[in-house]
């Protein structure tokens, strides 16, 4: 006869408790996932390039904006960084002055030649239709002469192509030329401005509005950065470029045109549209190019509102001074730079640090931005291990990097493991969530 022995039953249930355990711990604290290290980022030293913004005058409006950086060398693709199509949304080097719209001037009838082009487009190498010169055309040279208001001679029934009238416009600042094109490809002067207007909400351009096809209108208004984007608008457009890449020279059979576009040439400068009314004072829209070794910055600006041509002049020096201090070769992610520092339960640390510098030709106009750390779950390593990417803000472009591991994230010893069960459980649990 068999007899009940409790203290038999709970040491065989002890027992089988230690045998799971160790049949449990053992194989979760030798074999398991170790803990992921820990991660904190890091912010290198300030490096020794610094910010040089654009200076611009603080009377009326100005902005300029970075076009695109050309570099000698074959493999590096051309960086363009502001382009047809989204120049609304580009973010200017810098903005000086007033931010609200002003007017704007003849900087109007790059609006016309841009939204006529769009509606009659120009082939490559194609002059365009032949235009006749109506009565209202030839009444708008002799109304426009009698003010004073800058004219291109035309006479009845003679006929100029679309690219002579465009030439007028751009290079003449030619009032009756830009009223021309607008009733052509229109029809009529107010349904040329409604065009004109949803033209300019397409681009982004919403701070501008045009009443008129010459800007003689004061309610024909822009905000600086919007006309440093038309600016590379119109430097983007073969035709207009074309045109401005003219010598002042007579137009093709018909009269001579002065070039009212160009301004400080010297100075690497080329003019898109100068002009002056009372309402306006002096507006200019342009381009200009800063050379440093075989490397070439482009960049547009617009400068609105100014008193008098000495005070343009002396601005617009000013300005190219400070793009030939600010245009060069600056680092923007240093080799070896630390962007994030690991530390292991155990006691082992590396650094995630840029595995290949990146530098960028252009304006450093604000130091570049805060820097965004990708990384990858870590718990060992050996260095020069891929482990992330670092990327930065400069100059309105994006510039990346991988990271790596500066030094080898060793596994812990076996006696670690087994003096952490808490810590290496935890981590097997994680590992199969």
């Amino acid at each position: 006869m068999s007899r009940y022995r409790p203290g038999r039953i709970i040491g065989s249930a002890v027992g089988a408790l230690v045998i799971l355990a160790v049949g449990v711990y053992g194989p979760a604290t030798l074999l398991g996932p170790l803990p992921a290290a820990s991660a904190t980022l890091d912010t290198p030293a300030p490096g020794p390039a610094s910010a040089s913004p654009p200076v611009l005058p603080a009377a009326g409006g100005s902005a300029v904006i970075g076009l695109t950086t050309l570099t000698p060398d074959p493999t590096a693709p051309t960086t363009v960084t502001l382009k047809a199509g989204d120049l609304g949304e580009h973010v200017p080097l810098a903005v000086g002055g007033t931010r609200d719209a002003l007017p704007m001037a003849a900087a109007t009838k790059i609006v016309t030649a841009l939204v006529v082009l769009a509606e009659k487009p120009l082939p490559a190498g194609d002059a365009g239709p032949k235009i006749t010169i109506s009565a209202a055309d030839y009444q708008d040279y002799i109304s426009y002469g009698s003010t004073g208001a800058r004219t291109v001679v035309v006479f009845p029934g003679e006929e100029w192509t679309e690219t002579e009238l465009l030439q007028a416009m751009v290079l003449g600042s030619s009032n009756n030329h830009a009223d021309t094109l607008a009733r052509w490809a229109f029809g009529s002067i107010d349904a040329y401005v409604a065009a004109a207007n949803a033209w300019l909400g397409t681009q982004g351009l919403t701070g501008t509005v045009v009443a008129d096809a010459t800007g003689l209108s004061e309610k024909s208004a822009g905000t600086a950065t919007d006309l440093a984007r038309l600016a590379g608008l119109a430097a983007s457009d073969p035709v207009i470029a074309g045109i401005l890449a003219q010598p002042a020279s007579a137009l093709v059979g018909q009269r001579g045109v002065d070039n009212t576009t160009a301004f400080l040439a010297d100075e690497g400068v080329t003019g898109i549209s100068r002009s002056y009314t009372d309402a306006a004072g002096i507006c200019f829209l342009f381009t200009a190019q800063v050379r440093t070794g075989a490397s070439v910055f482009t960049f547009a600006g617009a400068v609105i509102g100014e008193p008098d041509y000495d005070a343009l002049t002396a601005d617009v020096t000013a300005l190219m001074e400070s793009a030939r201090s600010g245009v060069t070769e600056l680092p923007v992610l240093a080799l070896g730079d630390a962007y994030a520092r690991f530390s292991t339960p155990w006691g082992a640390t590396s650094s995630a640090t840029v595995r290949t510098a990146k530098t960028r030709f252009g304006w450093q106009a604000v130091a570049p931005g805060v820097a965004d750390v990708k990384l990858d779950s870590i718990s060992t390593g050996r260095a020069g291990r891929t482990i992330g990417r670092v990327s930065v803000e400069a100059g309105g472009e994006s510039v990346s990097s991988p990271l790596v591991l500066d030094r080898t994230i060793p596994a812990p010893g076996l006696g670690w493991r087994l003096l952490h069960p808490v810590a290496m459980i935890t981590a097997l649990l994680d590992a199969n969530k």
